[in-house]
This record gives C-alpha cells, structure tokens and sequence, in this order.
C-alpha cells in the first residue's frame, strides 16, 4: 500500500473546499456571538472516564481510544463536544444564572457516522445552559436557522419530536435496557411487524400507544391526531402542547413532526429537532433539550442546543467562486515592495507572479494588477 494513502473515510481538504470551510466557521462563530454565545475550546483528547462519563454506548463505540505515555491511563479523542462544554459549564464556569457556550472544532469518529461521511467531521456547535423554559428550546432552532442562512442554504425544513412521549408510554413496563434499545430501533425503522413482537405482553394502552406513534408523522395535524390516540397516557398532553408551541413560532419555517424518531434519546430529555435541506443526504443540524448532560458532573443543569458539521454543511451549498486578488510583479525595489504591502494593509490579496511563471493558474481570481503607469505603482483592471 502506498505511504501517502489515507484511512477509510479520512481525506485531505484542498484549497477551494478549505477555504469554504474557514470562512464559514468564522461566520457560524460570528453569528453565535451577535446571540451573546461565548467561544469555549475544549482539548481533543481527556482520560477516557471524563470523556465518556454518561454519554452513553452509542459515543463509547465512536470513539478512538489510547494510552497516555505520561501516565499510562486511558484517554479518548472525543467523538463530541457537547459533554466537555457540559464539564467546562458544571466544573469551571460555576455560573448560577444563563450560560450560553459555542464551540469549532475538529472530532474523530471509529466509524462514519452515515454513508459517505467522514470520520473527522468539523463539529460546530452552540448550548445554552441554566434555563429550563422552552424560550431556550427556540432560541436554540433560531440560532441553528440563522446559521443555515450564513452558510447560504436556501430552503430548510424542520422536524420536530420529543423523547418524553415514549419515556410516557413505558411507565411501569418492566424491560431490561436491551428491550427498551430494541423498541426504540423498532421505532425508528417504523417496524410494524417487529414491534407488535417486542410489546407483546405490555399494559394495552402502552403497546397502543407505541404501535400508534409509527403512523403519527406528517404537518401540524399530527398533534391533533397525537392527542387523540395518546390521550390516555399521563404527561404526553404537556408535551405536545410544547412542540405545537415551538412550532407555532416559526411561521415562516416548513416544520414537520415524527413523533416515533427516536435518534439520541439516550442523550435528549425533551424536544429535539433536525433540519434538513434538499440535496442534503442527512440532517444538516440535530439539536434539542438535553437536561441531565451535566448531571454526571455534578450539576443537573437544564440545557439546549444543537451541533452540526461545517464540512458537510459546506458540501450541501453551491461553492464559492474564486477569491478577488490583484496580480503584481515580483520586484526588489522599494517602490514596488512599498505598493505591495501597502495593499496587503488595506486587507487586498496581492499574488506576486514569479519569474517564469506568469502563466500559471491559482486559486485566485486575478481580476486587477499592479502596473507601473506614468511614474507610479497603480493598481488597475485587467
């Protein structure tokens, strides 16, 4: 095998892409800022038990993991952010009131996380912690669209559901958590058949319920046909009524529910959305309430927020074209040099052309040049 053939879903980022992708974590951190969010920056390693403490098998499975030569203890580069930004808001911030955090960086997955994925995504995120209202809940998927807008995805449509309904539904059905994983599966897949066989032996309303959730999705009139067919079940009414409340504030927004998609309910409490956009493969972002995410470090905080990856984002959006710069001489002398950086001070590109290859083509769109005119360096269309 060649030296310079990379893993299984890891690949280089060239120029154009890389570009793309820098411009627009800056404008995602930017955007996050003008909501009051505070830049945090995580390590991309820790020992393995901070990592992975109650994230879960599912982030346990992701991650890589290895041996510190200082300390010979186990560490892991982690697979998500979110549980590091929950330690750093629990153990070093200790604030009492609202807390709002985002972060860029790069995590590592064990295995891609959906077809044709990478397993070095460039996750963005942003949480808000200390606020148990569901203004949080939609502060959060504002934040989220208006990213959308950022990065120029034109046309979104959100989904929305909530971890609370099932957790309703087995109330005092006693399942080991193999079971409960397997409903949940069932669910998502929307296996009819394999679900009547998991729930064979509930409490009736229970397995009516469960087997009802496979045909409550579609527009707004879900919930309606989701009280109808729930209303026996203690808590789920509540729990609509928040989703018709996060959706009813998002009247410009194509907002459909899928009351049996379960994805992370190990991981949310209560509402949890994903927005998809056309050509997208997958969800574009996935957020929601996650209140017992610091729990584990010792404080049981309330917490939204949502995360997506700037590198699939970028390859859901048309590219950017070129970058304007102005195309100069190479020179030592100090008129030139003196012009050169002048430009370069007022934020300009300047692609000085080296002797012998003044043909050649870049990454940059070379629509001016500095020429010698009438005594003096200018600058002037080509």
């Amino acid at each position: 095998m060649s030296a310079w053939v990379l893993p299984d879903h890891i690949a280089d980022v060239l120029p154009s892409e890389a570009r793309h992708i820098e411009e627009l974590r800056r404008g995602l951190l930017d955007t996050a800022r003008t909501y009051g969010y505070e830049l945090v920056m995580p390590p991309l390693l820790e020992h393995l038990e901070s990592l992975l403490t109650g994230t879960g098998e599912a982030l346990d499975l992701q991650t890589f993991k290895l041996v510190d030569q200082l300390s010979g203890r186990s560490m892991g580069l982690r697979a998500d952010t979110t549980p590091q930004v929950a330690r750093i808001d629990s153990h070093l911030l200790n604030r009492q009131g609202v807390t709002r955090l985002c972060y860029c960086g790069p995590v590592l997955h064990a295995r891609p996380d959906r077809p044709h994925a990478t397993r070095e995504p460039l996750q963005f995120g942003a949480e808000i912690y200390g606020h148990a209202g569901l203004e949080a809940d939609l502060e959060a998927l504002q934040l989220a669209r208006e990213c959308l807008r950022v990065a120029s995805v034109g046309e979104s449509l959100i989904d929305l559901a909530d971890v609370r309904i099932v957790r309703n539904l087995l109330v005092g059905v006693d399942i080991s958590a193999q079971h409960k994983n397997q409903i949940h599966a069932a669910l998502n897949a929307k296996d009819a058949q394999e679900l009547v066989s998991l729930t064979r032996g509930f409490p009736v309303r229970s397995r009516d319920g469960l087997l009802a959730l496979l045909q409550l999705y579609g527009d707004v009139t879900v919930l309606d046909e989701a009280a109808k067919a729930l209303r026996s079940i203690p808590g789920v009414a509540e729990v609509l009524a928040s989703l018709g409340w996060l959706a009813s504030r998002l009247e410009d927004a194509t907002v459909t529910f899928d009351l049996a998609d379960l994805r992370g309910y190990a991981y949310y409490s209560g509402a949890r959305f994903a927005i998809y956009a056309p050509g997208a493969s997958d969800a574009l972002v996935r957020g929601g309430r996650y209140d017992e995410v610091g729990a584990v470090f010792g404080r049981n905080r309330p917490a939204a927020g949502f995360s997506l990856d700037v590198k699939q984002l970028v390859g859901a959006v048309a590219p950017r074209g070129l970058k304007a710069a102005i195309r100069a001489p190479w020179g030592e002398g100090s008129d030139v040099v003196a012009a050169i950086a002048e430009l370069r001070r007022a934020g300009h590109t300047v692609v000085c052309v080296l002797p012998g290859h003044e043909s050649e083509v870049d990454e940059f769109c070379c629509d001016r040049e500095l020429a010698f005119v009438d005594g003096q360096w200018v600058v002037q269309a080509v």
